[in-house]
């Protein structure tokens, strides 16, 4: 065997070792290694969002799934619900089923080309079967007087039920004239139509912090705040065994989008142990979706796994029945 020959298979075994250690490192960092969906198991998914950032795309719009991954919008991707009150515009919609059965929608009362610091409430309605949706109300933050009288900012609020408050706790990121550094703060509510004095629960110094997402998982108990992670542009959690904090100070970032990512929600599929987390990528109009088993460690779904009709902005996802299903899509049929 030649010099050169024995040059060129050394060369060769080198760029394969190189080539095996790469994929390693990629295979382990997660930038090769995805989830696999899971089957659902009974029932459906009703997905709620808004659309841009116009005062006309600032409304509330439904998409439906049958499996938790793919979704289809209602009503040919048109608004369901057209807002009366306040500012007429509404952003960052969340859905739940309350403990009476019925659902509520609360959302960010805000008009977008007023400015990112020009709203100061929330909005909520309420509905029996998803299609009617009735008692509009604005929950002003102002009202409350003191600290919140020049609030500039009232973003992204969702509610938890606290089987302790025998209430539910209503929590958004809040900023004032004063202090433009928001942080998340609570209230309780039975009816989604007052509130009680907002307390502070969770605030990093000098840093925004907005989109917070409470989970709890069933297995311990203990409670994940996902939020956006302002530094990076990433989704990170803090935990705390009681849903009114003390949360834990040191955030742990788990999105793996590629690029900035805000608005999270993670919901269960129906009859598993996994969820599902999706996050608006806003730089790139779509959603970006991930999975776990067990709210910490999350694995990435491959982009054909999931899938959007329509290319939505922050939104959340409700589990939902086969006959809230059809009716839905009788009353708004699906896009396609």
């Amino acid at each position: 065997m030649t010099k050169s020959k024995q040059i060129g298979i050394c060369v060769g075994i080198a760029v394969v070792l190189i080539a095996v250690a790469v994929l390693l490192i990629l295979y382990f960092t997660g930038v090769l290694r995805y989830a696999e969906p899971v089957k659902s198991i009974g029932g459906k998914y009703l997905f709620c969002y808004f659309v841009g950032n116009e005062p006309e795309q600032e409304r509330i719009h439904f998409a439906v799934s049958e499996d938790g991954y793919h979704f289809e919008a209602l009503n040919n991707n048109e608004p369901v619900i057209l807002q009366k009150l306040g500012k007429g515009s509404v952003r960052d919609p969340y859905i739940l089923k309350g403990e009476n059965g019925a659902f509520y929608i609360i959302g960010t009362d805000m008009r977008c080309e007023e400015g990112w610091t020009s709203n100061h409430a929330l909005v909520t309605w309420r509905s029996e079967d998803l299609i009617t949706w009735t008692d509009e109300t604005i929950l002003d933050i102002r009202d409350f007087g003191g600290e919140f009288a020049r609030t500039n900012r009232a973003w992204a609020p969702q509610a938890i039920y606290d089987p302790q408050a025998g209430a539910y706790m209503v929590y958004w990121a809040n900023s004032t004239e004063e202090n433009d550094t928001a942080a998340i703060y609570y209230a309780y509510t039975t009816d989604f139509k007052t509130l009680t004095t907002p307390k502070l629960l969770y605030a990093r110094e000098g840093i925004q912090t907005i989109d917070a997402d409470i989970v709890q998982n069933p297995d311990t108990g203990k409670y994940y705040l996902y939020f956006k992670h302002d530094e990076d542009q990433t989704i990170a959690y803090v935990t705390s065994d009681n849903l009114t904090g003390p949360y834990a100070d040191e955030p742990v970032v788990v999105s793996l989008a590629p690029t900035g990512v805000e608005g999270s929600s993670v919901y269960p599929i129906t009859g598993t142990n996994t969820w599902v987390m999706i996050m608006d990528e806003y730089g790139e109009e779509r959603f970006f979706a991930q999975q776990t088993e067990d709210l910490e460690n999350f694995t990435k779904l491959r982009r054909s796994d999931y899938s959007f009709s329509v290319s939505p902005r922050h939104g959340s996802v409700v589990a939902i029945t086969d006959a809230q299903y059809d009716a839905l899509v009788a009353a708004f049929g699906k896009s396609s």
